[in-house]
């Protein structure tokens, strides 16, 4: 069976030494010490790994089940989320108004990867729930905040998004869900909804379900989609619950993974709702769950990412196959561990490198997520708004190719279920679809993020990149080569692809379209290739001072080299097919393929 250890340590460094949180001016950040981090990521760690891990494969094997309109989630599920609502872990970085502690998010984030890595089936339920909560506190009326947050905060009341529709997933404007207006300002809400993540289930009261619908009248397409409260059982003037609203669960989809997820069809017939925001402004109130939510699934795909690596690490020290060509490495067995053999080294080297390299990013984004609204600062607001479509496209894409390469290192035991690698693959694959499909996530990026407010944002990470090669070079002469000089090639292929589709684009649109999933993949090794640069230097100067612990900052600057040399240099695979422009890309008919 497999297993998970939080890595505490690297956060930690990630949170200290590269990031220094603790010396932010960021509100909230002073009290950041690292005694206070640790304590909190090491109980995160062991409730991960004690509590959740054990039921990864209990939730994959047994799924979730329909029965009388009730959805029974898997065993074991229920006792150990009354463990974290007890925790207070749900509302960790929520107001301390409606129950929560107040934290930053760069604090949940990293507490998010833990509980991801070892159930993220069953970590959806709270997940969803902090979006649905986000959304009600960013656009609701007072009385919504103080009728709904308290329980959401606190999970007692899970919550969820609703967007999809039979015939239209991606184009929302195509939805049929009505609501349809009543004297005493709510609205009734008919239609149906497929992909409901925790639409239903047995381990909360009452479920408040976020779902978009159009008012007769509006706007035609998307400028017509309002956002509305329905809560499974409505609630009453005192905070208690009434009568039952006319939603129901439909079936449970099967699926390839998260079986332990209750993902729903769920059926609103003449149900009670309330408008969230304003009229015809659903898409502006929904966004703001969809942004935390493609953050922390880009975070899901390096949790998955992790917790394949760490299996695959033991499996590949443990597994006696074949003799190093170099040499016997273990005289008294009959073979030496797989972990001798280079090409097993390059194997885990990318999953080292990808999922250290992708935690830095992650955490940096949730920084500037906190340095947006804790600080007000729209630079910061601006670069992750650019960021976002990166994390969740390049972090997933890789995530998913990881625990694909970590199954390779276990052969054909890593296609046998009774391993169960295979789980971390399945799960990991729906995080490439959900939140905004990868390829979508690249046009956002190509066709819209880029030019925002007169691509302000992206000459703003052209010239942090540059800044701190330009800070950084000239120190040491190793580091100089082996990090700064691939991270400036890197940027330069990065610059090289925004020109092309400047002076293409125009001329012909598909010759940006064509090129954007290759640039959302560029950009995200350039990502990953900064926060590299930013930890060697880091674990350099670490082990220049004497301070801490010589071997991880060894290891750390090696595993940094290896990105640099063996990664990066994709940029320049990703720069000449954008550069090859659409021609080959929209050669064929649609009846010739």
């Amino acid at each position: 069976m497999p297993t998970y250890t939080a890595p505490t340590k690297d956060m930690q460094f990630v949170l200290h030494d590269v990031l220094n949180i603790a010396g932010s001016d960021i509100p909230g950040y002073a009290d950041l010490e690292p005694d206070f981090t640790s304590a909190i990521l090491e109980e995160a760690g062991k409730i991960s790994a004690e509590v959740l891990q054990p039921l990864n494969a209990v939730g994959d094997a047994e799924g979730c089940a329909l029965e009388n309109g009730v959805v029974r989630t898997p065993q074991g599920f229920k006792e150990a989320f009354e463990q974290v609502k007890a925790g207070g872990w749900p509302g960790l970085d929520m107001p301390e108004e409606f129950g929560g502690q107040n934290m930053p998010y760069v604090l949940n984030t990293a507490v998010g990867e833990m509980f991801s890595a070892a159930n993220q089936a069953f970590t959806m339920y709270q997940g969803l729930t902090h979006g649905a909560a986000s959304a009600i506190l960013a656009h609701g009326s007072d009385e919504q905040k103080h009728t709904y947050l308290p329980k959401m905060v606190s999970c007692d009341w899970t919550g969820t998004m609703n967007l999809t529709e039979p015939h239209c997933g991606t184009d929302l404007g195509l939805m049929r869900t009505k609501a349809e207006p009543q004297d005493d300002g709510s609205y009734k809400l008919t239609g149906q909804k497929i992909f409901i993540s925790s639409g239903e289930h047995d381990m909360a009261e009452n479920i408040i379900h976020l779902v978009l619908a159009k008012i007769p009248g509006g706007p035609e397409g998307i400028k017509g989609v309002s956002l509305f409260i329905v809560p499974k059982f409505l609630v009453k003037e005192d905070g208690s619950l009434g009568a039952r609203n006319g939603v129901s669960c439909g079936k449970i989809e099967e699926k390839i993974g998260i079986h332990g997820n209750s993902t729903c069809v769920m059926n609103y017939d003449g149900a009670t709702g309330y408008l969230l925001g304003q009229q015809h402004k659903g898409m502006r109130a929904m966004f703001t769950m969809m942004n935390e939510a493609r953050l922390a699934v880009g975070m899901q795909g390096l949790a998955q990412a992790e917790v394949a690596f760490q299996n695959a690490l033991d499996y590949a020290k443990d597994r006696l196959q074949g003799r190093d060509v170099t040499g016997v490495k273990n005289p008294d067995g009959p073979a030496d561990p797989l972990i001798v053999h280079p090409d097993v080294r390059r194997n885990l080297m990318d999953q080292k490198s990808f999922t250290e390299g992708a935690r830095a990013f992650t955490l940096w984004g949730a920084m500037l997520i906190d340095q947006a609204h804790r600080a007000g600062d729209k630079d910061a607001d601006g670069l992750i708004s650019l960021l976002t479509p990166v994390i969740k496209g390049f972090l997933t894409d890789q995530g998913y190719d990881m625990t694909v390469q970590a199954q390779q290192v276990y052969g054909g035991h890593g296609y046998i279920e009774e391993w169960g690698m295979s789980q971390f693959t399945r799960d990991a694959r729906i995080a490439m679809i959900y939140e905004g499909a990868n390829g979508v996530q690249a046009l956002d990026l190509v066709g819209r993020k880029l030019a925002q407010d007169g691509g302000k944002h992206v000459m703003a990470f052209f010239d942090l990149v540059k800044s701190y090669i330009a800070e950084t070079k000239g120190q040491d002469a190793d580091f100089d080569r082996d990090f700064l000089d691939p991270l400036k090639a890197a940027s330069k292929d990065l610059q090289a692809a925004g020109m092309y589709f400047m002076a293409e684009g125009m001329k012909n649109p598909n010759n940006a379209l064509a090129g954007s999933y290759d640039f959302m993949h560029m950009f995200g090794h350039v990502c990953l290739g900064y926060m590299w640069a930013r930890m060697g230097k880091a674990a350099r100067e670490a082990l220049d001072g004497g301070t801490g612990d010589p071997e991880f900052y060894a290891t750390k600057l090696a595993t940094g080299r290896y990105y640099m040399a063996r990664q990066l240099p994709a940029t320049a695979l990703h720069l000449a097919r954008i550069q090859s422009g659409a021609e080959p890309v929209m050669a064929l008919e649609a009846a010739n393929f």
